[in-house]
């Protein structure tokens, strides 16, 4: 009797801990998103001993919200949200993740850049942490903080 109650524990026990596997950085990152937080400190400003930080936390009604939007096919796509609800400035790249890192291809503003970040899930979205020259100095100095979290978008 005891080994019957103890095997039926033992599936049950299996069939629950299957049930709660957490997904991958992959899999969790597979939908849109809105960035909520954006901080870069750029170290050496334009190649000037200055700092440069700029900070961003998107409330009181901001000029433009910046969405993303991660498909299972590697593609991605980018935009900004005006006041009027329009999107603007859409940009398409392609993704990917090994372990905790995104990295990401895409051209925007003239230019093509290829970044890669840090990712932490985040009860709502997630975080990302990047080493990058955002401040086009030529010097891959600037770090860069973002926090998103997950949005409802059109099909």
């Amino acid at each position: 009797m005891k080994t019957k109650t103890f095997l039926y524990i033992a599936v049950f026990g299996m069939l629950f801990a299957s049930c709660n596997q957490e997904k991958s950085t992959k899999e969790y990152l597979i939908d849109s998103w809105e960035t909520t937080y954006l901080k870069i400190d750029m170290m050496t400003y334009q190649k000037s001993d200055s700092t440069f930080v700029f900070e961003d936390d998107f409330k009181n009604n901001p000029p433009r919200r910046a969405q993303s939007k991660y498909k299972k096919d590697g593609s991605f796509s980018a935009w900004y949200i005006n006041l009027k609800g329009e999107k603007k400035e859409e940009s398409t790249g392609k993704w990917n993740v090994k372990k905790d890192s995104l990295f990401i291809e895409y051209f925007y503003g003239g230019r093509a850049v290829k970044v890669s970040y840090h990712i932490e899930k985040t009860e709502k979205g997630f975080t990302g942490k990047s080493k990058y020259d955002w401040d086009e100095d030529g010097n891959f100095d600037d770090i860069l903080i973002m926090k998103t979290k997950r949005i409802q978008t059109e099909k």
